[in-house]
């Protein structure tokens, strides 16, 4: 049986900007067919387990001719996947839906179209650029700025500027001289205000007002992707760019954080402006079978408190319960002490408060607090990494408290992208890179070798995650309070002082 093919156009390149309907195709894929200009924020959400076939094509170098692209989609529903087609901006705005389309429906291929927010709307919006306004623009017009084989643009100039309105090029960045005399020899005036926005919606959004007249000469630097508008709407006031006034704003800064839990440090870097280059160094596995978990699991009683030390702990732990058949109430016995906020949050997901958490979040203040909170006799159970610090241990023995420690899950090293991130630190541009853990630093250590770290500016969780960042030259900034509120509020005063 056929499989399905889905068009899903991903937008601009904000993955904000992608629809409900495209997230949902592209969770369920086990294809995906992919372009050049499909922003990082979109490819990220493709699931591990699909595979990804890359079809990109640059201005002027097509290394898969569309004839390709159409066998690759035809070759992969044939063999009963679940295919999604991932376009730039809207697969059926030039960008050759519709051939795509006919030759599935040409194999009896079943297809399904989501549409997408188009680069000629939203990239002129994010610049301050809204392409209709009551008093200067009742239309807008998208034309394409690409020439065909035979290298002319056929293009009605005199009617384009008959009918008035903003003119929105895509595709033009090397046609937009001849598309500018065009409008001038068929009666624009000169003094009709003009724009570019290059990389519209994403971090390196650049964008350049000028006039019909003097564009193409103030163009040079504009490269592709970018787009051309024509219309009085370029003359609106600066104070309509929202986007370019956004704290963050063209902050390159690459987060190590493991993939299941960077969303929340990612989501709110990108929120403020930041380009955030998505570097998951390390993931945890769940420790199974843990026959010493397990048995501790069936029977809690010789322990009166248990201490978490990480989000992934947490999770660890209710994912074992559920296996034995038992949930929180299992639990319910049990002092909880956890190392921070992020492993509170977590526990409360499954109904659960946690009855300690230090003001510090780190293992020297968690075990202090314990050590004050214990009584004589009581017992406690450490759920954590399979490589944890020993600060919290030692000083448990130093206080004299008795406890088991029992791995729940281990860490294990992971990069992706190591020589595009090389290629970056080399080249300068990575601005910060954020570690929450000591384990983080390692695994980025670890993934490039031979590295010279001395221009790295590490943003830190803590004073343990200093340490070990220290320990391998790079440069740190610590955060105020062991937490994603800190680590971003001390990037923001660091740019603010300049000091980055």
């Amino acid at each position: 049986m056929n499989g399905k093919v889905i068009l899903v156009s991903a937008g601009p390149g904000d993955g904000g900007l992608l629809t409900l309907r495209g997230k949902q195709a592209l969770e369920r894929a086990e294809v995906v067919v992919y372009d050049r200009l499909v922003g990082a924020e979109v490819m990220e959400m493709i699931p591990d387990s699909a595979e990804k076939i890359n079809v990109g094509k640059t201005s002027g170098h097509h290394p898969i001719p569309q004839h390709e692209i159409n066998r690759i989609l035809c070759e992969q529903a044939q063999k009963g996947k679940s295919v999604v087609r991932l376009k730039g901006g809207d697969s059926y705005l030039f960008g050759r839906g519709g051939e795509e389309c006919e030759e599935l429906i040409a194999h009896g291929i079943d297809f399904e179209v989501v549409p997408g927010v188009t680069s000629a709307i939203a990239a002129p919006a994010y610049a301050g650029i809204p392409v209709t306004h009551r008093d200067c623009a009742s239309s807008v017009h998208i034309i394409t700025g690409h020439k065909k084989k035979d290298g002319v643009l056929h293009l009605d100039y005199e009617a384009l500027v008959r009918v008035g309105g903003t003119l929105v090029f895509l595709m033009s960045v090397t046609s937009a001289p001849e598309i500018l005399n065009g409008l001038m020899d068929a009666g624009m005036s000169g003094d009709m205000p003009a724009a570019m926005v290059e990389n519209g919606t994403r971090p390196q959004q650049k964008k350049l007002i000028s006039t019909v007249a003097q564009l193409a000469e103030d163009r040079q630097g504009i490269k592709s992707p970018a787009i051309l508008i024509v219309g009085r709407v370029c003359a609106l006031p600066e104070q309509l760019d929202w986007y370019s006034r956004r704290p963050l704003r063209g902050v390159r800064i690459a987060v190590t954080r493991p993939k299941e839990r960077a969303g929340t440090l990612t989501a709110r870097l990108r929120e403020l402006g930041a380009e955030v280059i998505s570097y998951p160094c390390i993931r945890t596995e769940r420790i199974a079978p843990n026959p010493e978990l397990t048995a501790v699991l069936y029977d809690l009683s010789a322990y009166q408190w248990l201490v978490l030390t990480s989000p992934a702990g947490a999770d660890a732990l209710f994912d074992a319960l559920f296996e034995c058949g038992l949930d929180a109430r299992a639990l319910a016995q049990l002092k909880i002490a956890v190392i921070g906020a992020g492993t509170a949050k977590q526990l409360r997901k499954y109904g659960i408060c946690a009855d300690f958490m230090p003001e510090t979040y780190d293992s020297t203040h968690l075990a202090a607090g314990l050590c004050l909170l214990a009584r004589e006799g009581e017992r406690m159970l450490l759920l954590r990494a399979e490589e944890a610090s020993m600060e919290l241990t030692a000083a448990l023995n130093a206080g004299g408290i008795a406890y088991d420690d029992i791995p729940l899950y281990r860490t294990i090293y992971r990069s992706e992208n190591s020589e595009e991130l090389e290629e970056r630190l080399e080249d300068g541009t990575v601005d910060y890179v954020t570690f929450t853990s000591a384990s983080t630093v390692k695994a980025f250590a670890a993934s490039l070798p031979g590295t010279d770290f001395s221009s790295v500016t590490g943003v830190c969780i803590g004073r343990q995650t200093e340490a070990e960042a220290k320990q391998y030259g790079i440069h740190t900034i610590l955060a105020k309070n062991a937490d994603l509120t800190s680590m971003i509020e001390a990037i923001q005063e660091d740019r603010k002082n300049g000091t980055a």
